[in-house]
């Protein structure tokens, strides 16, 4: 026990000046994890919430503040945001909460927790399609085929290949990495510790910082999607690093865009000399050339003061269009369980087959006009009016070229179905393990969402020849020729 209290002496000495005093119980937690996660606690020790205690941030400014709850429990006022705040609290909510020490620990700290100091951003958050991300994609029968057709373990039998059942762990390690697993409770186990033997929860989709995950408070999402452990820093969401973790694959390549655009040239050669930590975010001052948060989340004023867009964690209210997905662009749905929609084929689609939005699904064009604003407003912080107006002309205009684009693919894949050339939804198959109804979800999924990122986001060079443009009019040219050539699998080397 004596090394223990002298560790704890050691770190407790090697505090900076300026941090926030500490409760009790999180010195006590400090006083063991110095040792046990000492990158743990460093990575706290050097955070906001380790520097300044909720009382403090109370008495900032309205547009400085950095915690939005109008009332913060008495209790947690005057000391910093520790260990045992946050993995303490609200622990008859928590499946997961085991007795740790004689406190009641809870492992998984879920945006509920963070709603105490934080109730705009999770309350905003929670309205979000990211926090509905699991349900968005796990509760579609047909997003559901898709996992299926991508995860999906395949066995070669004797009569060709079959798939056999997805293991939860694929899942998990797969799509539900970014859209959240479901965090289960399955128990608790001892282990020897230094400290001698402890119990600890048992979980199932454990760890996971997926943006839809469902927590066991029976909450969803987690802030440390973009906020990491256990710094929770601003200045790490609003790097587009942050973004790239679920933002850089062939089907939402806004991360590889954004690197060949000028914003990311800028960013990429400018980037040490820029303040990403200040509230509000100074236009010009702080950043001379938009991130991803930049864009779709932060506080920006210019250098008088006027404020340029409103802080918001509802991604969509910048947002008139929804621009990847299944399968066209189209307005922003109106609600984020997406899953609930049903087109006129039936199918868990915003859009009909034809490319027409479902209307009572989707926001209308006063709605759209209205986050299209919102989005200039950023944009006019740097560009003239001509240019901001000129740019999403051109954007808008190819949404509709895209659109036609999967049109023409969509009719293909329809006659391949009709023709039994593949077994679609008319045969209550899935839609996406074929050959030619792979060829058709590259058309939608990689080509034409590559070209619409690239457009929204200045990086036209990527639309053309890597994964644009250019594999939209092969794809197109290699489904006619299976249709052709009337055999399911069927390739001709000249069109490879």
């Amino acid at each position: 026990m004596a090394g223990v209290v002298w560790i704890f002496l050691f770190f407790a000495l090697s505090l900076p000046a300026w941090a926030a005093p500490h409760s009790e119980a999180t010195q006590e937690c400090l006083a063991c994890h110095v040792e046990a996660t000492p990158g743990i606690v460093s990575d706290w020790q050097r955070s906001r919430h380790a520097e300044v205690t909720p009382a403090d941030a109370l008495q900032m400014a309205p547009l400085y503040r950095k915690v939005s709850s109008p009332k913060i429990p008495q209790s947690l006022q005057a000391t910093s945001v520790g260990c045992a705040e946050c993995h303490t609290l609200n622990p008859q909510t928590h499946k997961d909460t085991v007795e740790h020490n004689g406190y009641d620990v809870h492992v998984v700290v879920t945006p509920r927790d963070c709603r105490t100091c934080h109730v705009q951003e999770v309350d905003q958050y929670g309205q979000n399609l990211m926090a509905h991300a699991h349900g968005i994609l796990m509760k579609n029968p047909l997003y559901g085929n898709l996992v299926e057709a991508v995860n999906g373990i395949q066995v070669l039998g004797s009569q060709g290949l079959r798939m056999a059942e997805v293991p939860a762990h694929t899942n998990d390690d797969s799509c539900l990495s970014c859209h959240g697993t479901r965090v289960e409770v399955q128990g608790t186990v001892s282990r020897e510790t230094d400290l001698g033997e402890m119990d600890f929860a048992v979980l199932t989709g454990w760890p996971n910082v997926g943006v839809g995950r469902l927590n066991p408070d029976g909450s969803k999402g987690s802030c440390s999607s973009c906020h990491a452990r256990h710094a929770f820093s601003m200045e790490v969401a609003r790097k587009p690093n942050t973004c790239s973790q679920c933002h850089k694959g062939p089907d939402v390549p806004a991360y590889k865009v954004y690197q060949v655009s000028k914003h990311g040239n800028i960013y990429a050669s400018q980037k040490a000399k820029w303040n990403f930590s200040s509230v509000p975010w100074v236009v010009g001052k702080d950043f001379n050339a938009p991130t991803c948060a930049a864009c779709h989340a932060s506080l920006l004023v210019d250098e008088g003061g006027n404020v340029l867009a409103q802080r918001t964690h509802r991604m969509n209210d910048r947002l008139p269009w929804r621009i990847f997905g299944l399968i066209y662009s189209h307005p922003h749905p109106k609600e984020p369980d997406t899953f609930s929609i049903r087109n006129g084929q039936g199918l868990a689609l915003p859009t009909n087959l034809d490319g027409s939005p479902v209307r009572s699904a989707v926001i209308d064009a006063q709605e759209q006009t209205k986050r299209r604003e919102t989005l200039h407003g950023v944009c006019l912080g740097c560009h003239s009016v001509s240019w901001v107006q000129g740019h999403w002309a051109r954007f808008e205009k190819t949404l509709e070229e895209s659109n036609r684009m999967t049109r023409t693919a969509t009719e293909l894949m329809q006659k391949a179905w009709e023709r039994g050339l593949a077994r679609g939804p008319q045969a209550k198959q899935n839609p996406f393990d074929e050959p030619f109804e792979k060829l058709w979800v590259e058309q939608w999924l990689f080509f034409a969402n590559s070209v619409r990122f690239s457009s929204a986001m200045l990086g036209s060079d990527y639309s053309v020849f890597d994964n644009g443009r250019w594999y939209q009019s092969k794809g197109l040219r290699d489904m006619m020729r299976r249709l052709e050539m009337g055999r399911p699998g069927a390739v001709n080397a000249k069109t490879r």
